[in-house]
């Protein structure tokens, strides 16, 4: 476990400097084009984070990862399924999916500052909540 436990670490890093680079003070509404498609790009990598500690930490505990088309989702049901999430912590996250979708499939120019600042505000909460589920899964 503590291979896993190390490179889960490694990702929360990673999501911590992702999460250090989103405004401090949200006033999204003066954010131009450029601003919102970055804000965009960096809540897409911290769900892209959050997506890589559940796959190893799935993999280690010797369940199976989705494939298909909804895989995304799929794994948030998994570990919500397996007790790696709480049920609470799977319907913040599915937020994040949801945008993570629209980015990866939509255009820059019509990201909705409305849609993002939420998800900017609460990013910092949620992955606080996400650590401490994961680190109690881990030690199990």
């Amino acid at each position: 476990m503590a291979d896993v436990a190390e490179r889960v670490e490694a990702e929360f890093e990673n999501i911590v400097r992702v999460l250090s680079e989103l405004p401090s003070e949200m006033s999204c509404d003066s954010l131009s084009p450029l601003e919102r498609a970055g804000l965009g790009a960096l809540l897409h990598s911290f769900y892209n984070g959050i997506e890589n500690v559940l796959k190893q930490v799935l993999v280690s505990r010797g369940a199976k990862l989705p494939d298909g088309p909804s895989w995304h989702r799929d794994l948030i049901n998994v570990a919500g399924d397996s007790g790696v999430l709480s049920k609470n912590l799977a319907e913040d996250l599915r937020r994040y999916l949801a945008f993570r979708h629209f980015f990866g499939h939509g255009y820059a120019v019509g990201l909705l500052i409305d849609r993002m600042e939420p998800l900017a505000r609460d990013a910092n909460r949620v992955f606080s909540r996400f650590q401490s589920e994961i680190r109690n899964c881990l030690k199990t």
